[in-house]
């Protein structure tokens, strides 16, 4: 904190002079400090990873999971502080239920994020709470339907009034994730926590973007968030640390339509094949140095 913060961090509703929330700008510090977690979507599913640092020894294996089911077709995975993380997730099911209760279906993924994005920025505006520690990342698989219309809404149909394309449809994965001051926005790649940075470069190389050509699949987007994980974790290489996968697909997928775990064998081949990059490029490492 510099002088000109000073007494302007003692409340989350006062604005420095220099225009910084220094509470919220705290808060972002308790997520860096967090285990890194990643959000791929892939060309016909989203998948979730998560580097579960372990504290102690003492704790029990594959307990107290971080990565949770908010409604049927979608997951959230957070970086920062567990506690807060529990409460939002809390929340998130509670708004996907009231959806549910009164739409009579699923809520859309962009909705959801909206709903918790407005719930995270209440926080950053009264003296009596504080913003939360988290950075979440939500994926899901929107149910793909024919459009009424033809065009995206807000444009319009495309051939008159009520004209329509056959087979045009919406739907599909979707990603997004809020930040602490509760701004939010939709990713192709997400990453968050200490290595997110490293994450980050090794989802910058990964296809995509639909525009770029053909995108990863599902299965090799598990393969690759495993990887990744593996990565970022070099920052935190002092502690030991559990992976945690889960995906989502669409109806004719292979979870069908569900957030779910990655299945054990298919995780198990995806830590065998990071951890055989890792011992990969420690090789090239040194033969690089034997050279010099």
């Amino acid at each position: 904190m510099t002088s000109i913060g000073t007494g302007y961090d003692l409340s989350n509703s006062v604005f420095s002079p220099d225009g910084r929330n220094f509470q919220v700008e705290y808060a972002v510090k308790a997520v860096e400090n967090g285990g890194t977690a990643i959000g791929i979507r892939c060309k016909d599913g989203v998948v979730l990873g998560l580097e579960k640092l372990v504290s102690s020894k003492l704790l029990k294996k594959d307990a107290n999971k971080r990565i949770s089911t908010v409604d049927r077709n979608m997951g959230v995975v957070y970086s920062g502080l567990q506690p807060d993380g529990k409460h939002f997730v809390s929340r998130a099911r509670d708004e996907a239920s009231s959806w549910r209760s009164t739409y009579k279906a699923p809520i859309p993924v962009s909705s959801l994020a909206n709903r918790m994005g407005s719930y995270v920025q209440a926080y950053t505006l009264y003296n009596s709470v504080r913003p939360f520690g988290i950075t979440a990342i939500i994926g899901g698989y929107d149910a793909e339907t024919e459009l009424s219309v033809d065009g995206a809404v807000g444009s319009g149909p495309k051939s008159g009034s009520g004209g329509k394309t056959k087979g045009a449809k919406e739907g599909g994965p979707y990603l997004y994730m809020i930040e602490p001051s509760g701004t939010y926005w939709g990713y192709y790649g997400a990453a968050s926590g200490k290595g997110r940075q490293a994450a980050k470069s090794e989802l910058e190389k990964l296809k995509l973007d639909p525009k770029d050509g053909e995108c990863i699949s599902l299965e090799e987007g598990v393969k690759e968030a495993a990887r990744i994980i593996y990565v970022a974790h070099e920052d935190n290489k002092d502690k030991d640390f559990e992976l945690e996968l889960t995906w989502v697909s669409s109806v004719a997928g292979p979870t069908k339509g569900r957030h779910e775990e990655v299945p054990k064998a298919l995780r198990e081949e995806a830590e065998k094949l990071a951890k055989k990059s890792m011992e990969g490029d420690e090789d090239d490492e040194e033969e690089e140095k034997m050279e010099e």
